[in-house]
């Protein structure tokens, strides 16, 4: 696992960024894995400020985002579908129909779990990005979770929807479900692009890198993948050493 150290909020958007671009230029084709919360917000922010820029075109990229919450409709403001909208693809040259979330307003959830998965085989992923849940939970993947699953419904822990009530009206109101891409997909990826900012990510960072590798705390699967950049900045970092900072390359 690589580290970039981040200085400040807006430093890791751009550095995040950077590895995006990368991908892109290297491959205008890419299809990138997308996530959603306060993390990725400014890194989002640094790609569009590329796209304004004229030094990157989405014309050609696919999207797959980690989830979506059950019943929420794609026009309703706390979902994911409208989050990216608001926060990227309103802002890019993006073909619409390029964009993918899991159908999580669906009559038929199963259903919409193997309609991801069918997708996600369509369109390999070039380079995921993920954020880092307060119990180490990577998209709503949580503590638990087989790390071979695929796309799938999952019950939210009541941690992880007091952790986003934050954006909701009250805790009443954070859906109880979601559809997620599982750990097994997000393991496909060619690249992993791991992004953590502020101490509150602390434990869970420590939890990754110095615990067991094992389903109790989902990220730390991640040191099985081949290609995995942590970008984060030192509040993440405060619980680990000196030694433990030269082990990441």
């Amino acid at each position: 696992m690589k580290l970039i150290l981040a200085q400040n909020e807006a430093d890791l958007g751009k550095k995040a960024a950077a590895i995006f671009l990368d991908t892109i230029q290297k491959k205008s084709h890419a299809t990138l894995g997308l996530a959603t919360g306060s993390s990725p917000i400014s890194t989002y922010a640094a790609l569009i400020n590329a796209y304004q820029k004229g030094l990157v075109s989405f014309s050609r990229v696919h999207t797959l985002n980690l989830d979506e919450y059950v019943g929420l409709a794609p026009e309703n403001d706390q979902s994911y579908h409208y989050f990216m909208k608001q926060n990227l693809f309103d802002s890019i040259d993006i073909d619409p129909a390029n964009t993918h979330l899991p159908t999580a307003d669906a009559a038929d959830l199963d259903a919409a779990c193997k309609e991801y998965n069918d997708l996600i085989d369509r369109f390999p992923i070039d380079l995921q990005l993920l954020g880092i849940g307060g119990n180490g939970h990577l998209g709503f993947n949580e503590p638990g979770t087989p790390f071979d699953i695929r796309t799938h419904l999952v019950d939210l822990t009541e941690k992880t929807r007091k952790d986003n009530s934050r954006l909701f009206p009250s805790l009443n109101c954070v859906p109880k479900q979601a559809i997620t891409m599982g750990i097994g997909d997000i393991l496909k990826a060619k690249a992993i692009l791991l992004i953590a900012f502020g101490e509150n990510k602390a434990s869970a960072i420590e939890n990754m890198l110095k615990g067991p590798i094992s389903p109790a705390c989902p990220a730390s699967v991640l040191r099985t993948h081949p290609n995995v950049t942590l970008v984060a900045d030192a509040a993440a970092l405060k619980n680990l050493d000196k030694k433990d900072l030269e082990i990441l390359s």
